[in-house]
């Protein structure tokens, strides 16, 4: 059984599960599949607004894929929620994809 697969036993007994989704998620951006990594941290993200380990892996994603707009708007995001919870390394590491996008 591959990692993929082992994540997904883990996510029937489990399915709502944000590290598992997470794992799962970028599993699927290392086979190309970035639509339904997309899917995934959408929903770790509109369930659990403070899992902030996803924001920058979906804004990176929509960044490569070209959707800037949305990028951006889950950077913010990101940087907010990390600024919330008082995380400053993921604030910094966020607010630095950001400003490499930017500029």
């Amino acid at each position: 059984m591959d990692r993929m697969e082992q994540i997904k036993e883990f996510l029937r007994a489990s399915p709502s599960d944000n590290f598992l989704q997470h794992a799962l998620a970028l599993e699927y951006i290392k086979r190309g599949e970035e639509d339904k990594a997309q899917v995934l941290f959408e929903e770790i993200l509109t369930r659990d607004p403070g899992y902030i380990g996803s924001y920058y892996h979906l804004a990176k994603l929509l960044e490569r894929t070209g959707e800037t707009e949305g990028a951006i708007k889950w950077y913010e995001k990101g940087m907010e929620e990390a600024q919330k919870a008082g995380d400053k390394h993921a604030l910094g590491e966020l607010k630095s994809a950001y400003e490499e996008m930017m500029f």
